[in-house]
């Protein structure tokens, strides 16, 4: 079990709200947090830009990195969205054990 914590942000609510449904649909994500939107400031091509997102966080074992990637920059209207993987060191040991039953694919 190596569970990670994904980090992305998107420009709605509902289009975040979609990502997040189909990955916890196709058991690629045990929980999505979508929370309050944000005020998101970074340099894009030169200028300084600000932009209100909705940021996710995504529950899920890091062999689903890949696909989730994939998912994201498929429904992402952003040329290059924000995916952050970050390694979950420790955690309540059920929590852990639930995110791994509930990312477990089954054929």
């Amino acid at each position: 079990m190596e569970p990670v914590l994904i980090i992305t942000n998107f420009p709605d609510k509902n289009s975040a709200l979609t990502l997040a449904e189909a990955l916890v649909d196709q058991h690629l994500a045990a929980c999505v947090n979508a929370l309050s939107p944000c005020t998101s400031i970074f340099r894009w091509k030169d200028n300084i830009e600000s932009a209100e997102e909705t940021p996710l966080l995504i529950k899920t074992q890091r062999q689903h990195y890949d696909r989730i990637e994939q998912l994201i920059k498929m429904m992402h209207p952003y040329e290059l969205p924000e995916v952050i993987m970050v390694p979950i060191l420790s955690g309540l040991p059920a929590y852990l054990q639930w995110i791994d039953d509930e990312t477990t694919l089954t054929d």
